[in-house]
């Protein structure tokens, strides 16, 4: 049996494999370095065109592109009407930008536990978390999977509530035949340097609605009523007025120019991570951890996390112990997360603690990501299924 490198042994990889590596190539920094000779470096014509492309990816009617998905999710709620003493359902397993802008807007994260099967919000569980303060439903699609909108929306509307959806994992996801991005009130993506997709950081809001476009527009830049490309475009000067106490969340034509021609060659992407995602399925059947579960047959995942959940009763150590010894095997990891709960700001907030959402705790004690990404090699995938085939070998009970 192989000797672990934690123990003694020779790592399967002589460099280190980066975590989320992001896949950028030529055009790419070509077109970034169009971008500066330009002389537009801020919001302008690229940030126009990035937003038409997810735009029309995603089937949505408008799209705002935004500097991070927390500022997505922020203006998002506050478009939706979310205040001081409103409640926004969510769940624990996700990041904590997720819950931490209902806080930011006065609001309460109300956590509705997850289904150790996918990982995700349980619908069954939601209407037991409604009060008359309840104004917005909050799913997250963590690792790229779709949560159940059907369920969430005849909830939703059965209350009267908003829907946003947290899509930091899911450019590229479907549900029933649908690309996430145009079945809510709003739905929020990512563009950091670990997505599918990236602008180094990034977000953009997609909606069918005009006017909780045209609220975002206004919030995302100073709360001004032309943003900085209208006031100083080929049309000439124009002047602005402050119609709210807005924020400076805007994306640049910089990180426009790094997601342009990854927009154009998505689908390859997309593909090359599939295959990923299959041969890992195939290849990693046997270890002592339960992989990630099978594919809805009517939804489409976006490959972004391929999670595993150590067997600890099989095992001799913890999840971390694990994590060290792919460290040292040269093999980068994740972890998706702890559970927001257990964080010490929402329990001390809060009151949250441990037990409260036992199928969170169960994954957040266990769960373990590991690379993917398309510019993985065929080599690398094969050390990273060798790594780990090394590593629960020799923790196995």
């Amino acid at each position: 049996m192989d000797t672990p490198a934690i123990a003694g042994g020779r790592p399967v990889r002589d460099t280190y494999l980066v975590f989320g590596k992001p896949d950028l190539r030529e055009q790419d920094l070509a077109e970034v370095m169009a971008c500066l000779q330009s002389g537009w470096v801020g919001t302008g014509p690229r940030t126009a065109k990035f937003q038409s492309l997810v735009k029309e990816y995603v089937n949505a009617k408008h799209a705002l592109a935004v500097n991070s998905c927390t500022a997505g999710l922020h203006l998002s709620l506050i478009a939706a009407g979310v205040g001081p003493g409103d409640e926004v359902i969510t769940t624990p397993m996700t990041f904590a930008a997720t819950a931490n802008v209902v806080h930011h807007v006065g609001g309460r994260p109300v956590f509705v536990d997850c289904k150790r099967s996918d990982m995700l919000i349980d619908p069954a569980l939601i209407e037991a978390k409604i009060t008359k303060r309840t104004k917005v439903i909050l799913p997250v699609h963590l690792a790229g999977r779709a949560c159940d909108l059907d369920s969430i929306h005849a909830i939703a509307r059965k209350h009267g509530l908003k829907v946003i959806e947290d899509a930091a994992h899911a450019l590229g996801t479907e549900y029933k035949g649908q690309r996430i991005g145009a079945l809510s009130d709003f739905t929020v993506f990512s563009f950091y340097a670990t997505k599918n997709l990236v602008t180094g950081e990034g977000g953009m809001v997609t909606t069918n609605h005009e006017e909780g476009l045209a609220r975002l527009a206004i919030y995302s830049l100073h709360g001004m009523s032309r943003d900085a490309w209208k006031r100083y475009g080929d049309a000439g000067f124009k002047h602005y007025l402050v119609e709210e106490a807005g924020f400076k969340y805007n994306m640049t034509d910089m990180q426009s120019s790094l997601g342009l021609h990854q927009m154009e060659r998505f689908a390859e992407s997309q593909r090359a991570r599939k295959e990923i995602w299959q041969r890992y399925m195939e290849e990693l059947q046997d270890l002592p951890a339960d992989l990630p579960a099978p594919e809805d047959p009517e939804s489409q995942h976006s490959y972004h996390l391929f999670t595993l959940l150590p067997r600890l009763e099989e095992l001799k150590v913890g999840r971390d112990q694990i994590l060290d010894a792919l460290h040292k095997e040269n093999i980068g990891t994740g972890v998706h997360y702890v559970a927001l709960h257990l964080h010490p700001f929402y329990s001390r907030t809060y009151g949250y603690q441990r037990g409260d959402y036992p199928n969170a705790e169960f994954i957040s004690d266990r769960t373990l990501s590991i690379p993917m990404g398309s510019n993985l090699s065929e080599a690398d995938v094969g050390q990273v299924i060798a790594a780990l085939k090394k590593v629960f070998r020799y923790y196995r009970k």
